[in-house]
């Protein structure tokens, strides 16, 4: 059993992809790094800006498109590297299917995600009519829509999952944000059934990110502090306090009783942006059964070289509770709230840059045909 592997069978946690390349589809890296225990893939605007430019994998692809609209060529290449890969991920998706049917599990895995366009996060109807569309694009019963966490984007959450598409909530920063996550996923589920659709074949996942909270509050932080590199996991383990409240409250227990999955909290952002820290300090530290970590390359690599997954203050109670406790001792003139509140208006901004990078990679490539 390679570490990756016993990370899910062990733990429960299971480990994803951050990353999707033409090449990799072509090549068999996907494949392998599959085989050796990654369960899910996601993707983003950045993402793919550096795919498209850093590989001439697509350029084929893009000489031989039928339209100049460089957002329509992305679009449709991004779709074909997210159905090819949810073909990779198909026998991983089937075997959970047949978990979650025989109650072992209380979720599906095998799940690749396509982000709407970031210019979207502020309009509630364009993100329902661009999910819709990215699902039919990719036509894949693994495929999830990435819908961000902003206030416009929790109506359209709730929408979606009410259609039956499966939803990976992203740019998600703080516990109040969270908490309205977690009710927007439950509200979907209502909506679906409702609708007299089957909520066991509904999946979700709340992308929380960790490592821009420690970037963000080291710098507040006074030199030597105890407390630098060690918020963000304190956030995770709080979140993950909330995510156990809301599965076993009455809401929520109802559909569960009537077939619904979980929605897991999956940690996203975990390669640390200060170099002096530990590589594995935002996984090793979080592993809890029912979560997902989606990592970046030269992340997942040393977890599966090395990973000890033994040391995490998630799964024990008690080092949960005191984790979580590391919040209180900010210094009154610190607020969270208000550093999370600017990581998700930076988070939106980011992706949008990185979108019209990608778009203008595209473009000058179609220009050059």
């Amino acid at each position: 059993m390679t570490r990756l592997e016993s990370l899910f069978v062990e733990y429960g946690q299971s480990p994803w992809i951050d990353n999707i390349r033409r090449d990799w589809l072509e090549d068999g890296t996907l494949a392998r790094l599959v085989a050796d225990g990654a369960r899910g893939v996601t993707s983003n605007p950045a993402i793919f800006a550096k795919a498209f430019a850093t590989s001439n994998a697509y350029d084929a692809l893009i000489a031989g498109a039928t339209t100049d609209d460089a957002e329509r060529v992305f679009e449709r290449l991004a779709s074909a590297d997210v159905r090819d890969a949810c073909d990779v991920l198909s026998p991983v998706h089937a075997r959970s299917r047949e978990e979650f049917a025989q109650g072992r599990r209380r979720y599906a895995d095998g799940f690749v995600s396509l982000e709407v366009s970031p210019r979207l996060a502020r309009d509630t109807q364009g993100t329902v009519a661009a999910a819709r569309h990215l699902a039919d694009e990719v036509a894949r019963p693994n495929v999830m829509i990435k819908i961000p966490a902003t206030r416009e984007g929790l109506p359209a959450i709730t929408r979606v999952l009410g259609e039956g598409i499966n939803v990976n909530v992203t740019l998600i920063f703080s516990l109040d944000r969270y908490d309205e996550v977690l009710g927007a996923w439950s509200a979907g589920l209502e909506a679906a059934r409702a609708n007299g659709r089957d909520l066991g074949s509904i999946a979700s996942v709340a992308s929380f990110f960790v490592s821009r909270v420690d970037a963000a509050m080291d710098k507040l932080l006074p030199a030597g502090d105890d407390l630098r590199g060690r918020v963000a996991n304190a956030q995770v383990a709080a979140a993950y306090e909330v995510y156990l409240r809301w599965m076993a409250s009455d809401r929520v227990t109802e559909l569960l009783g009537v077939g619904a999955q979980v929605q897991r909290p999956l940690w996203a952002s975990t390669s640390p942006k200060d170099p002096s820290y530990d590589e594995l300090l935002y996984v090793d530290s979080i592993v809890a059964d029912e979560t997902v970590n989606t990592m970046p390359d030269a992340t997942l690599v040393a977890a599966a070289a090395r990973g000890d997954f033994a040391k995490s203050l998630l799964t024990s109670a008690t080092s949960r509770t005191r984790t979580a406790a590391l919040l209180g001792r900010l210094p009154e003139e610190l607020s969270l709230d208000e550093v999370t509140t600017r990581l998700e208006r930076e988070g939106v901004d980011a992706f949008v840059n990185s979108y019209e990078e990608l778009l203008g990679i595209v473009a000058a490539k179609l220009a050059r045909r």
